[in-house]
């Protein structure tokens, strides 16, 4: 049995981590919180309460992400201290045990942390705006839409990440046709935004009598939210709104008034509907905000086609399918642009899909630099 080169593996570790704190420098963060924090301690803060949850989620993240960068240090040191004590110990196998589960803690987290240093991209630092939509399938694929929707949202709920579902419309046998979504917190943008495209679900249909094997499509869209500084001004006569009574199930009074609203752009013809609130004022506000999020990410994709039209290069990055689900005749996730896969789809179904997300993000990187 091999044993491990813990001297290679901790001269590793440390080349890995000056590199992150080359990018994440401790100096800005610090400077960072400071500026957070005195916004945080203004006494007219929750005057706004949107403004409010944004300025103290930034400053959660940012203190966060200061003391992963510095405690991985330490427990660097700690692990080195720990080998040096089972080597003195003439190598005692329980201390080298133990050695060795926290060398591979130590780098997945820095790993983690690496990967947030590939988030560079002009609006990666935002909170999300997710969509997700059924597509062919039938039934199944309104089920497979919902599937999806609470694997994200339990994703979310595993980092503790909050989120707010901002509209969901069902289908009429089961499942979601789509479902719009927030998760409020930086660099979900960066992180969920390798998740747009096609996903495929390859089962046994449970809708279908005689058991036969289904493939239903669901297609996931993530946007950036705005922030007020985006100066994405929608002209008034650009803009139809239609309010109708909220659907599906519901409580109080969301589905007894018209407060549900549907805002169409009509020089794009991109169309928002908001429902899970209860005052059409809340609704209307909440399909601005995605409106104007939405024709912002098309600036941006317009603005690089260009760019690549010049350069020569119009190839699309993203493919109509990107990540195969099959539960049927094998148990396998796999996504098609990083080769990354799981044989556990169910921990996958239950949120647990940092593995994708990293990969992609990796995979995102090495193409912009390749272009």
């Amino acid at each position: 049995m091999a044993t491990t080169d813990f001297s290679a593996e901790i001269r590793d570790l440390r080349t890995t981590l000056e590199s992150i704190q080359a990018v994440s420098d401790p100096t800005v963060l610090h400077a960072k919180i400071a500026e957070l924090s005195e916004k945080a301690s203004a006494p007219d803060l929750w005057d706004d309460p949107e403004a409010a949850q944004r300025i103290t989620s930034a400053l959660s993240a940012t203190q966060a992400e200061l003391d992963r960068v510095q405690k991985l240090g330490g427990r660097i040191d700690d692990l080195e201290t720990l080998v040096e004590m089972a080597t003195e110990d003439g190598g005692d196998e329980e201390t080298l045990a133990e050695a060795e589960a926290d060398l591979v803690k130590i780098r997945k987290d820095l790993d983690a942390l690496e990967v947030r240093t590939l988030l560079a991209g002009e609006y990666d630092q935002r909170e999300a705006v997710v969509t997700i939509r059924a597509g062919a399938g039938g039934v199944d694929a309104a089920d497979f839409a919902e599937m999806l929707l609470r694997m994200y949202l339990r994703w979310a709920e595993r980092h503790g990440y909050p989120t707010a579902v901002l509209d969901t419309s069902y289908a009429e046998e089961a499942g979601l046709k789509s479902a719009t979504f927030e998760v409020k917190v930086p660099y979900a943008f960066g992180h969920l935004s390798v998740e747009a495209g096609t996903h495929r679900l390859v089962r046994i249909s449970p809708f279908d009598n005689q058991g036969r094997r289904q493939t239903s499509f669901a297609a996931v869209e993530v946007i950036p939210l705005i922030e007020q500084t985006d100066s994405i001004e929608i002209p008034e006569n650009e803009i139809k709104v239609d309010v109708f009574r909220s659907s599906g199930p519901g409580g109080q009074s969301v589905n007894t008034t018209d407060s549900a609203v549907r805002m169409t752009h009509i020089p794009t013809g991109i169309v928002v509907s908001m429902q899970n609130e209860k005052s059409q004022i809340q609704n209307r506000a909440a399909a601005l905000r995605v409106l104007q999020s939405r024709l912002l990410l098309q600036r941006q994709a317009e603005e690089n086609a260009a760019k690549k039209a010049l350069a020569g290069d119009i190839k699309a990055s993203w493919g109509d399918q990107m990540r195969s689900y099959v539960l049927h005749p094998y148990q396998m996730v796999k996504d098609l642009r990083t080769e990354h896969e799981v044989g556990n789809t169910a921990a996958v179904f239950d949120g647990d899909i940092d593995g994708f997300l990293e990969a992609g993000i990796r995979w995102r990187r090495s193409q912009d630099v390749r272009e």
